[in-house]
């Protein structure tokens, strides 16, 4: 009777492995790499939405995606709300004829990220030419599983 008891306890410990295998695979736990990879790709996306929202002066994106707090600032150094980010874009006193990112850099702190780019615009506002190159920073920020801009600040540059 021991031995049969030995040779069960035995085959038990045997499995064991095999058990503790299957729920890793069953539950992996993420990679932290690929978290951050992941969301970058988010960014990069939020970020090629904002630009083809900006060409088509489409103000719902705003409203979608600027968070209440919202604050930018332009070139020229005046502070701008959602609330008025939103309006000019309903105007149509903004209007953006072409836009080229590159030199995107994204960094990603959590439910946070932190963009960076060089943009060369063609655009009017209110009739003046504002085209030209420019870098800016945008921060995205994570509420509710969704990505919200809750600042910009843009620089003309030459």
């Amino acid at each position: 009777m021991i031995n049969k008891c030995c040779v069960l306890l035995l085959c038990v410990l045997a499995a064991l492995p095999a058990f503790s295998a299957q729920h890793i695979a069953l539950h992996p736990h993420p990679n932290p790499q690929s978290v951050e990879q992941d969301t970058i790709r988010q960014i990069v996306e939020m970020e090629r939405q904002s630009k083809e929202a900006s060409l088509r002066r489409d103000s719902d994106f705003s409203v979608r995606t600027l968070a209440e707090d919202y604050v930018a600032i332009t070139p020229l150094g005046q502070v701008t709300t959602k609330k008025e980010t939103i309006s000019v874009r309903r105007s149509g006193q903004l209007r953006y004829e072409g836009m080229n990112i590159t030199d995107m850099v994204v960094r990603v702190y959590g439910d946070m990220a932190v963009v960076t780019a060089r943009a060369d615009v063609k655009g009017h506002q209110l009739g003046e030419d504002f085209s030209g190159p420019y870098r800016y920073t945008r921060v995205w920020v994570r509420r509710n599983g969704q990505w919200q801009t809750v600042s910009y600040q843009a620089t003309v540059t030459q």
